[in-house]
């Protein structure tokens, strides 16, 4: 099917072309428009009734790393391109994911020491402008090897230190920090990274002011299953290594949100979040490694 069929919306509605990976960022930003397909893919559920909907639909389709969310006239309208999107007062979510991260979800926090950039979005230079128009960037984390494509080029772009752990240095041999072993390191007041190690040799969370976690890979909040989980089936490293990670970092995490490179977000009182971290440590105890397969994560 070429990009010029509509399966979900005729000729006149907003359709996927036969582009979309089923990453389910889409179906993260217009839940109840954008749907998971027999295929696995996305899929339009139906067509905006009204201006908001509209606008959820145009949220999703600047997200998606290979622009698979068309509207019907196959251009989107760049006033409603809403990123960088609060998503409360201080975090922002980037969109424009890319391709050369692996669709990845990534994240501002402003903060009054400097902004931070997790993980980063496409490169371009008309997005670096809004980032700049937002305070001066400080630091560019990278969670771990799979989203470091851009890194180097948002942290020079932005005057930043670029961060990464010394597992996953290939990915970025030129880091301006390079985060050892597994304990805590402080990269600014408030903020913490965690290395670990499971997803990838050299995965890190990061955790900001004991409200937001940033978990890359590690860890995603699943609308299936309602909790907290991990990825188990696709662990590029070791499960077993995971287990230990959650064990030994788990009782030291405490935050509201939850922000992963992939799979749901999710904002819960801290107590909760420390109670379902712990049962997501005694279930991941008990897993052992199984062969890489994506069409098994159900998000």
């Amino acid at each position: 099917m070429s990009d010029t069929a509509r399966p979900d919306g005729g000729q006149n509605g907003w359709y996927v072309d036969d582009r979309c990976t089923n990453c389910d960022v889409a179906r993260q930003l217009a839940p109840g428009l954008i749907g998971e397909a027999a295929d696995g893919r996305s899929r339009v559920l139906r067509q905006p009734r009204d201006e908001a909907e509209n606008r959820l639909l145009h949220t999703a389709a600047y997200a998606c790393h290979v622009r698979s969310i068309r509207p019907p006239s196959r251009r989107l309208d760049p006033e409603l391109d809403p990123f960088p999107m609060a998503l409360d007062d201080s975090v922002y979510l980037c969109g424009h994911n890319s391709t050369q991260t692996a669709a990845a979800n990534s994240y501002l926090l402003r903060r009054p020491s400097g902004n931070v950039m997790v993980d980063t979005p496409r490169w371009s230079e008309a997005l670096a402008e809004r980032y700049e128009a937002l305070g001066p960037v400080t630091e560019v984390l990278l969670t771990h090897r799979d989203h470091a494509a851009h890194g180097r080029r948002w942290a020079d772009r932005l005057g930043a230190r670029l961060w990464i752990h010394e597992g996953d240095l290939a990915a970025a041999p030129d880091a301006d920090r390079v985060l050892r072993g597994t304990e805590p390191v402080e990269v600014a007041d408030g903020l913490v990274a965690h290395p670990l190690p499971g997803h990838t040799e050299g995965s890190v969370l990061y955790l900001a002011d004991d409200r937001y976690c940033f978990s890359g890979d590690s860890l995603y909040w699943s609308r299936t299953t309602e909790d907290i989980e991990v990825v188990e089936s696709v662990t590029w490293y070791s499960i077993e290594e995971l287990a230990a990670s959650l064990a030994r970092s788990a009782p030291h995490l405490r935050f509201e949100w939850l922000l992963p490179g992939h799979g749901d977000r999710r904002r819960l009182p801290a107590d909760e979040m420390t109670r379902r971290l712990a049962g997501l440590t005694d279930r991941v105890r008990a897993l052992r490694p199984q062969p890489i397969d994506f069409s098994a994560v159900r998000w």
